[in-house]
């Protein structure tokens, strides 16, 4: 489920923010509209797209890891996020590293922690 919602909000943020790009180019504003609209739909399906899987695979990995912790230690906690948190940051930063990977699972731990802390709190 965090996959598939992680996957429909990446999308959006893709759409989003392929509508801020400013990256115009003296070729582009020689087109007509027609075509500009042509590449600016591509541009928007291609970073959609891309947003779409990143946040899917990170949802997924995050909801599954948090899932098999919290079934491992029989608890629901802040624990069971930042460590899901860590795992996933670092899963999704070995190809850079071992100090990628050290970086990857302290900024995803505490971004989980403080994400499960708001949440508990509201």
């Amino acid at each position: 489920m965090s996959g598939a919602a992680g996957f429909a909000l990446g999308g959006a943020f893709g759409m989003f923010m392929s509508s801020v790009d400013w990256g115009m180019t003296d070729e582009f504003r020689n087109m007509s509209t027609r075509q500009q609209l042509r590449v600016t739909a591509r541009d928007m399906g291609t970073k959609a797209w891309s947003s779409a899987r990143n946040f899917g695979k990170v949802g997924a990995i995050f909801s599954v890891t948090e899932c098999l912790i919290e079934s491992y230690r029989a608890k629901n906690d802040l624990t069971n996020s930042v460590a899901a948190g860590c795992f996933t940051g670092a899963y999704l930063s070995a190809q850079a590293g071992p100090q990628a990977m050290v970086f990857g699972c302290a900024g995803f731990a505490a971004f989980s922690a403080a994400i499960d802390h708001f949440m508990k709190e509201h």
